[in-house]
């Protein structure tokens, strides 16, 4: 036991994040700076220059930008300027949150004679593959079952250190899911605007809706490039008027705790912290199978349509507006479901005790 205290005492975590991760994934984040500020653990954070740190994170933890200077051919005088000011820390140990920055987690992991684990939350193409050393990371952090087996495929030699954590959320005490009977119906959905064929089903079914008769708002959140045909897309379905498009808006749990309906109208590659924090509300989910799908259990946990079928998508919104107490059921079902595998608690000592065995 006390050797396992001097051990705790040790340690010593620097957390690399991308500009990607520090957007998405900033509420599990900020529950990991938490709690390892609540366990004693001294913590650096290294994310790109422009990253919102100073809204998002709490904590002692102290926040390095990388890259320092931004030229062309300095990447390597980048990676010496950060390993000098990590030297000053001492970590003990490296924590890559995203395949993303997994070369630099590699480069990093060298020069200072490091253990590293890396984070890797979605699914990759054998063409996709990123750099991973054999030698000096000791574990491969996945939030999903998918994207496990899918790394064990991918980077076979690394099978034996795949870990699944789940990512950690607090759920409400409360359903949020038509728990007012006399309000009009909010439906809420978050994906990017890259591609305005997307929402074309999404925005069909709306229009049909609204012919049979239904009642509703909704919100879209993104960004992207195909914003402006989206606009257009919306004044020619005559949408205007109850569809509203926003860019992912702060604090975003408290948007999507105003939704009855949470849509994911395409599957995603990666995990999707919306569409957990949407469970977590008591937001009733309508998805469909794909890519990292392991939250989407039909008729439990979510309704489930063909992203390409209209008279799909259509059913299963009809059945959620329709039978409200079947939606508010699912929601139910998801909020129960996390609390029993999504405890933020049990994501940070899993974290915690994964930099541990890391270190050997």
């Amino acid at each position: 036991m006390a050797s396992e205290v001097v051990k705790k005492k040790s340690l010593r975590v620097a957390l690399i994040a991308s500009e990607h991760t520090v957007r998405e994934y900033s509420a599990s984040l900020k529950l990991l700076l938490v709690g390892l500020a609540d366990e004693s653990v001294p913590t650096v954070l290294i994310c790109p220059p422009g990253c919102d740190s100073e809204s998002m994170f709490t904590g002692s933890a102290e926040v390095i930008s990388h890259p320092a200077l931004d030229l062309p051919l300095s990447e390597h005088l980048n990676i010496r300027l950060l390993a000098q000011r990590l030297a000053k820390f001492e970590p003990t140990v490296l924590h890559c949150l995203c395949e993303g920055k997994a070369s630099l987690a590699r480069q990093l992991a060298r020069r200072m004679d490091l253990p590293y684990v890396l984070t890797v939350n979605s699914v990759q193409g054998r063409l996709e593959q990123f750099s991973v050393s054999p030698r000096r990371c000791k574990r491969i952090i996945v939030p999903a079952k998918t994207i496990a087996d899918n790394m064990a495929k991918t980077h076979q030699g690394f099978a034996e250190r795949i870990e699944q954590i789940n990512i950690g959320t607090f759920v409400a005490e409360t359903c949020g899911c038509f728990t007012h009977p006399g309000r009009i119906a909010t439906i809420v959905t978050a994906h990017p605007f890259d591609d305005a064929n997307d929402f074309e089903n999404l925005f069909g079914v709306l229009r049909h809706l609204l012919i049979d008769g239904y009642e509703f708002m909704v919100v879209v959140a993104g960004d992207g490039r195909a914003e402006r045909h989206l606009w257009k897309l919306l004044t020619a379905l005559s949408l205007l008027q109850v569809v509203t498009m926003v860019p992912r808006l702060k604090p975003w749990r408290s948007v999507l705790a105003a939704g009855d309906i949470f849509i994911r109208p395409q599957p995603r590659l990666a995990f999707d912290p919306s569409l957990l924090e949407a469970m977590s509300v008591g937001a009733a989910v309508a998805g469909c199978k794909g890519g990292v799908d392991d939250l989407i259990v039909e008729d439990r946990m979510a309704v489930v349509f063909d992203p390409k079928d209209e008279l799909s998508m259509l059913r299963c919104l009809q059945k959620l507006l329709g039978k409200r107490e079947f939606a508010r059921q699912i929601a139910r079902n998801a909020q129960e479901y996390l609390r029993e595998n999504h405890a933020a608690g049990n994501m940070i000592s899993a974290t915690i005790q994964a930099y541990h065995n890391a270190q050997g």
